[in-house]
């Protein structure tokens, strides 16, 4: 039977994260110590970085968002899902999948010669807002008119894929204002025109969009499921596509909903739970879509549902359409 769209928006989805998921990034950001900054040059110098740690972590992890091979929020730090990422550029490449930084895989890397960060000049849309700090409880969440950034460090730093500590050091003295000049990695390549035969989805943490031949266009380091609320092993299939999607809270869904929670809608926003884009399956409550925590995609446990940062979430939505296979696997 043919399911009404509108009724997939109007059903409550399991797939809000943990309460401590929840929590406003830039809160705990903004009261940081000092940062180091970042050498530009070094990170630019296919040498260079390849011999010093921190500029090598952060090139490599520019050059394998641009190949299309996310390691999620670029934040210069090792992890797990930079290993994924390597592994899947290594496998797509026909190189020895170790998941290490090794002399094949920059050499592979390094074909790219675009340079890894640079110059942008801010737009009055880039940190135009309004911005408005959202609170955790879901019913308070309910009362505002839309779920926007909280901060210009915010919107600034998911439109180009990076953590706002990574891009504080990268402009350690720059204020974001329009028309002001900052250093942002070069990940604005244009979207994806491939589509997708099929979606894979692995418990371990990745989502992977593959051609007719098994392919892989593109990978996604994803929380998916948790031992409350495990990913649905199995053959689904995509049903549509949901950009900027409301969120129909149903605390009946929730095992670690508040006892005083009743059923609310929350609006629209990058800041929504499940962020600008829900991709729906063919198992009830269940897709894949964005999240306000880029920074805990991968590392945190989801309600059940397969949650991507909102730029990948987004990428992979134009790379869909109804009736494409979705494979979630061990």
């Amino acid at each position: 039977m043919k399911r009404s769209w509108g009724l997939l928006l109007l059903i409550s989805i399991l797939c809000v994260s943990d309460a401590d998921a929840r929590t406003r990034k830039q809160n705990t950001r903004s009261r940081a110590a000092a940062p180091k900054v970042i050498d530009i040059a070094a990170v630019n110098d296919p040498n260079a970085a390849k011999a010093a740690s921190d500029a090598g972590i952060l090139r490599a992890q520019i050059l394998l968002d641009r190949a299309n091979f996310s390691p999620g929020e670029i934040d210069g730090k090792p992890g797990d899902n930079f290993t994924r990422a390597i592994s899947g550029f290594q496998e797509a490449r026909s190189l020895p999948t170790t998941g290490n930084l090794d002399d094949a895989t920059w050499e592979a890397l390094n074909t790219d010669s675009a340079a890894a960060v640079v110059p942008y000049r801010l737009t009055e849309a880039d940190v135009a807002g309004p911005f408005t700090e959202v609170p955790k409880d879901m019913i308070e969440q309910s009362k505002l008119s839309a779920l926007g950034f909280s901060s210009a460090e915010e919107a600034v730093g998911e439109q180009f894929h990076v953590s706002p500590s990574v891009l504080k050091r990268l402009n350690p003295t720059a204020q974001l204002t329009a028309g002001q000049e900052i250093q942002v990695p070069n990940v604005l390549t244009g979207p994806m025109t491939v589509k997708a035969s099929k979606i894979v989805v692995t418990k371990s943490g990745t989502v992977r969009a593959l051609d007719a031949a098994g392919k892989i266009l593109a990978q996604y380091p994803a929380s998916s499921g948790s031992e409350h609320d495990p990913l649905p092993i199995g053959m689904w299939k995509i049903t549509g596509v949901a950009k900027n999607p409301p969120f129909h809270y149903n605390p009946e869904l929730f095992w670690d909903a508040e006892p005083n929670h009743s059923k609310a809608k929350i609006a629209p926003g990058p800041n929504n739970p499940v962020g600008v884009v829900w991709i729906d399956l063919t198992k009830d409550h269940y897709g894949i879509h964005g999240t306000p925590e880029p920074a805990r995609v991968g590392h945190t446990q989801s309600h059940g549902c397969i949650r991507l940062t909102n730029w990948d979430a987004m990428e992979l939505a134009g790379m869909v359409k109804p009736g494409l296979p979705a494979e979630l696997k061990e």
